[in-house]
């Protein structure tokens, strides 16, 4: 195996991090490390890799599509993710293993730009629509007055919490490892 101890002692920037996870390739190879957990071999990781891009089974996959995946893989993506100490790659065996950063990799993924939902967007409007109703509700304004003031406060803490809860929700669906697939082909199917 490729030991890349000085790479794995230094913590990664988030530019490398970054850099690591623009790319939709890499970020299947980690959805595939962290779902298995253990040493795969190139083949195995290049015909899930290629199912998943080509929107099929592993066993519908071409010997092209495979080939195509297989050839970047190897010369491109695997390199660099073994150089920032993400994976171990040994070339020569065509092994492919999960380090501990493989795991702390994919908090970053909430970050990352996307088709991800607005959630802070949806928090922001909700801070200033409660804001505006207790102003309302301070200054007397009819309807509003016709609920007591302890129900409206249910009313805006329980819209929060479930608020929060949808995002936890979703955030743990959107983890890499989670699932069956990618969580970018999942968030495709909803």
């Amino acid at each position: 195996m490729s030991t890349n101890v000085q790479a794995q002692s230094k913590p990664l920037s988030k530019g490398e991090i970054f850099e690591v996870l623009r790319n939709q390739r890499r970020r299947y190879v980690l959805q595939f490390l962290k779902q298995d957990g253990r040493p795969t071999e190139l083949g195995d990781l290049a015909q899930q890799v290629a199912a998943w891009e080509y929107d099929t089974v592993p066993e519908k996959v071409t010997p092209e599509q495979r080939k195509r995946v297989y050839t970047t893989l190897q010369q491109t993506h695997l390199p660099k993710m073994d150089e920032a100490g993400i994976l171990l790659f040994d070339s020569d065996h065509g092994i492919i293993e999960p380090t501990d950063r493989t795991d702390d990799i994919s908090v970053y993924l909430e970050i990352v730009p996307g088709r991800e939902f607005a959630w802070r967007e949806l928090y922001l409007s909700l801070g200033a629509t409660s804001c505006a109703l207790v102003a309302a509700l301070w200054m007397g304004i009819y309807p509003l007055t016709l609920l007591s003031e302890l129900i409206w406060a249910t009313i805006i803490a329980v819209t929060v919490t479930l608020t929060a809860a949808a995002h936890i929700y979703h955030e743990r669906n959107m983890r890499l490892g989670h699932g069956e697939q990618p969580p970018e082909l999942s968030y495709r199917e909803e």
